[in-house]
């Protein structure tokens, strides 16, 4: 008899959620194409195979969490900067700034990062 192994990992279409990588990166410049990716890892996250589903699942946590903090990190700007004219704002609008910022960076270290497990 003779022993046919079979791989262990099946072949997914790893198109998509490369894909939905670079709109999110491309997003970062005009905003509207991280909105297009989020909608097509929704509609895909339940067709895909396991190991891409988890990949789908990873870029919508990234979208929600980035949201999440870049409303915290704004709406300490908002509060702030009114606030900073009698100088008691100051910490509020550091932090804000602070906090928009790593967002970003955790972002795109987020979608590199995808972009490297995909590969």
């Amino acid at each position: 008899m003779s022993d046919v192994s079979t791989p262990t990992a099946t072949s997914e279409d790893r198109t998509l959620p490369a894909v939905v990588y670079g709109l999110y990166l491309l997003g970062l410049a005009n905003g509207l194409t991280i909105l297009i990716g989020l909608v097509l890892s929704y509609a895909s996250r339940g067709s895909a195979g396991p190991v891409m589903a988890t990949h789908h699942t990873f870029l919508i946590r990234t979208f929600w969490l980035s949201i999440g903090w870049f409303i915290i990190g704004g709406l300490l700007l908002l509060f702030g900067i009114p606030l900073s004219l009698v100088l008691v704002g100051i910490p509020a609008v550091l932090l804000g700034v602070f906090i928009m910022g790593a967002v970003g960076i955790w972002f795109v270290i987020r979608c590199v990062m995808g972009v490297i497990y995909l590969a």
